[in-house]
């Protein structure tokens, strides 16, 4: 008989439990509920401790033993922007034909001297890559071209290495 009552109230309330044939105790109802919301933040936190872990391997660096040669120029006076742009643009047409550069950057982002008119950063994959394009033909030829736009420029490799 109280089974069948307890049927009939959750049938009617839809809120109480039937444990066997007893009903759960409102204690027992929250007690469980507790657990269940204590599991939930256990969960989260652990997720969260595992994101932040991930976030700090993603800062991870590394220290390659590539050449990296940068340079900051100023413009003649009176160079027109074709001139420029034929001078950037050489820079792309010998990291295509000059083996042993990785990759270019052409454009300068914020220049701390005012006196500049850009930057350009060109990386090697060794010390001897950089030392063989110093002297390459491809090279000394833009760079004569290069000397006749330019009021003036800075050049620095910066490695890893040895």
């Amino acid at each position: 008989m109280a089974c069948l009552h307890a049927k009939k109230l959750l049938a009617y309330t839809g809120a109480e439990l039937i444990l066997g044939e007893r009903q759960m105790t409102k204690g027992f109802r929250l007690v469980s509920f507790a657990l269940v919301v204590a599991g939930f933040l256990w969960a989260g936190s652990l997720l969260g401790a595992w994101q932040a872990h991930r976030a700090v391997a993603q800062n991870r660096f590394g220290q390659p033993k590539t050449v990296i040669h940068v340079v900051l120029y100023k413009w003649k006076d009176g160079v027109s922007d074709a001139d420029k742009e034929k001078a950037i643009a050489g820079i792309k047409e010998m990291a295509a034909r000059i083996p042993g550069i990785k990759n270019v950057w052409l454009k300068a982002t914020r220049l701390q001297l005012r006196d500049l008119s850009g930057a350009f950063v060109i990386e090697f994959a060794s010390p001897e890559a950089a030392a063989d394009y110093a002297e390459n033909p491809i090279h000394e030829a833009w760079s004569k071209s290069w000397q006749q736009l330019r009021e003036n420029s800075l050049s620095f490799q910066v490695t890893n290495g040895d």
